[in-house]
């Protein structure tokens, strides 16, 4: 099992970071593919020289064709506070780039939707109004760039739901670039899309002081390190 591709961009005792490429899979399914904590456990039980089996828990998810920062519990306890943290926007702040084919009609906004999830299909509709069975989905975002064709968004997620991001702009008629699902006209030649999470700022759920993890954005790609050399911080 090969560990050197892992970026690792934060690390401690009680957690773990990692910038996750495009086609990386968090969690085990049907493919059968290697996993992100499966490359994580092997990493600490090398580099640590642990014997037996090595914990890790998983508080949240990427979905395989996203890239960006996730974190790892490397304890039971470190787990309980995130998955805590995780379902409370106010503690967990979480900052997303998604690369799209058009400007919003305005330069910053916020989207509330309801979205339903289709099992059958793993996608997700976004609707205007409550729907049965629909769940309330909220974030918020400003246009910081654009380049050629494509302009990019930075938006803070303020709930957790299933293709959120992708579905909330579809719904408002933008598309990631390289997401055939949610309306791209054409795949990106690694099979992932233009969405990056960037940035996740919450407090440590042991040391309990502030902690900041930044994950660039994938390297190689034309877009990416052109949107990247932008500056684009807030006054």
């Amino acid at each position: 099992m090969k560990t050197g591709d892992l970026k690792i961009i934060y690390e401690d005792n009680h957690i773990i970071a990692v910038n996750k490429a495009c086609g990386e899979i968090v969690q085990g399914d049907k493919t059968g593919d290697e996993t992100l904590i499966e490359k994580v456990k092997t990493y600490i039980k090398e580099k640590y020289k642990k014997p037996g089996d090595v914990y890790l828990g998983s508080p949240h998810r990427l979905d395989r064709p996203t890239s960006g920062v996730i974190i790892f519990a490397r304890t039971s306890k470190a787990l309980a506070r995130l998955n805590e943290m995780f379902q409370d926007k106010e503690q967990m702040k979480k900052t997303y780039w998604a690369v799209v084919d058009a400007l919003p009609e305005e330069e910053e906004g916020t989207l509330v939707h309801f979205l339903l999830k289709d099992e059958e299909k793993n996608k997700s509709h976004a609707y205007d109004k409550e729907k049965k069975g629909a769940k309330e989905a909220i974030l918020t975002y400003r246009h910081v760039a654009s380049l050629n064709k494509f302009h990019m968004l930075e938006i803070d997620l303020k709930t957790g739901r299933h293709h959120q991001i992708r579905a909330q702009l579809n719904r408002i008629g933008l598309h990631i670039k390289g997401d055939l699902k949610y309306g791209a006209a054409r795949s990106n030649e690694n099979g992932g899309i233009h969405l990056h999470a960037r940035k996740l700022e919450f407090i440590h759920p042991v040391k309990k002081e502030l902690i900041t993890i930044v994950a660039a954005p994938p390297k190689g790609d034309p877009l990416w390190d052109e949107l990247a050399k932008i500056d684009f911080s807030k006054d």
